[in-house]
């Protein structure tokens, strides 16, 4: 019998978390069955009809080209958005961890975009890419002549649509790996520059390894971001076209549930993209987890 119980009664342990059970019940699992259910059902407008159809909409959802094609879309852009903003996050942070002269200005710069909504990140690309006024073109025009029609292009779309989500989240990866550089140990450092490593040798060999936790910690963050707060960018900037060349699974499910009215579908949709995410985020644990040091 363990003598050292926080609780020497379970009811009142249970009563404590009662209410986060409750809200949880209401907010969360319910709502998650119901979609499970939901996806096995066509439902008529409005939800006034239902009929039992099985697993219908996830063998149409397989089966379609163009579903197919969001499948493609929304990897490209995942993986994408999920390199980008680490790897330019990080070696911004290594660039805002130098102390010069009005560092903390950098620093600020560089976090500030987090802070805007998504909606608000992707009307400031929306006027940076515009074919006619857009600064970009401006830019392209004066230096190589060239003014490309960035969102009618079906590969410049997805570009744009990268960057802007890549744009929005790498103040977040700043904040992070900037912390995590602050507190790495100094003598480790030192004892590198002593044996007479090079800059290159420091980072891949020493610093590197000693932000895996946190790096493993952001790829797991971007992921998820990767693939649910895809939705205002897209729909503000391609509105999932030219000729579906932008449709992410997000887009889609919001798309065929509230401007189509197939709830059913749109319920089967959210299920495979919660079956991903789930599935990314257990791989990458039993893969990347292995190779984070705690330290100690």
């Amino acid at each position: 019998m363990d003598t050292h119980a926080a609780f020497k009664k379970p009811w009142l342990a249970f009563l404590l978390l009662l209410p986060s059970l409750v809200i949880l019940t209401v907010f969360l699992y319910y709502p998650t069955i119901q979609t499970f259910v939901l996806s096995l059902y066509q439902v008529g407008f409005l939800g006034l009809t239902k009929r039992f159809v099985g697993l219908e909409n996830y063998q149409v959802l397989f089966t379609d080209p163009l579903y197919r094609r969001m499948f493609v879309n929304t990897a490209v852009f995942a993986v994408s958005t999920v390199a980008l903003s680490m790897a330019v996050g990080l070696g911004l942070s290594i660039l805002a961890n130098q102390k010069v002269s009005g560092w903390r200005v950098y620093r600020l710069l560089l976090i500030w975009p987090y802070a805007l909504s998504p909606a608000v990140a992707g009307v400031i690309f929306l006027f940076l890419f515009n074919s006619q006024s857009g600064i970009a073109n401006y830019l392209l025009g004066q230096v190589f002549g060239v003014r490309p029609d960035w969102l009618s292009d079906q590969r410049l779309a997805m570009v744009v649509v990268i960057l802007a989500a890549v744009w929005k989240n790498i103040g977040y990866n700043v904040v992070f790996y900037l912390a995590a550089l602050q507190n790495l140990p100094g003598d480790v450092l030192e004892a590198a520059l002593i044996d007479g490593a090079t800059p290159w040798q420091r980072f891949w060999r020493v610093t590197f390894p000693l932000l895996s936790p946190m790096t493993f910690f952001l790829l797991i963050i971007n992921t998820i971001y990767a693939f649910f707060d895809a939705f205002a960018f897209v729909d503000l900037l391609t509105r999932g076209g030219p000729a579906g060349a932008t449709t992410v699974l997000i887009f889609s499910i919001y798309r065929d549930g509230f401007e189509f009215f197939k709830t059913g579908f749109a319920a089967a949709q959210s299920v495979v993209l919660f079956a991903i995410v789930v599935f990314l985020t257990v791989l990458q644990f039993r893969t990347g987890g292995r190779r984070v040091h705690y330290g100690g």
